[in-house]
């Protein structure tokens, strides 16, 4: 599994398995952010089934749904607000990892 570093505290993959969460606990993470929406392709793993294997590493989890594409001012407020009340390193996920960066860019620049 791959993942991409955007900050100190803020890294983005594409889809991961429950099995996956070892390794991301392993590598230092502290909480994991589904963006993706169950169901988006045949045979992704439900976020329930990942928010499982995350609490059970003893992670926190958050999902924030956002349809590719079409990432709205309430998804961004929710990402700024996961972002504020979990314990980082946060380890982000959707599809390919683009729509966890494009929420990152954006709670910067409503930051800045």
């Amino acid at each position: 599994m791959e993942y991409r570093e955007i900050s100190e505290d803020y890294s983005v993959s594409g889809q991961i398995q429950p099995d996956d969460v070892a390794a991301i606990k392993q590598a230092g993470f502290k909480s994991i952010i589904c963006n993706r929406p169950d169901d988006e392709q045949p045979g992704q793993p439900s976020a329930d089934s990942v928010k499982a294997a995350v609490e059970a590493a003893g992670l926190a989890f958050r999902y924030i749904p956002v349809i590719s594409g079409q990432i709205t001012a309430e998804n961004v407020e929710d990402q700024a607000e996961a972002l504020d009340e979990l314990e980082g390193p946060v380890f982000a996920y959707c599809r390919s990892g683009a729509r966890c960066t494009n929420l990152y860019g954006l709670i910067q620049q409503s930051r800045g």
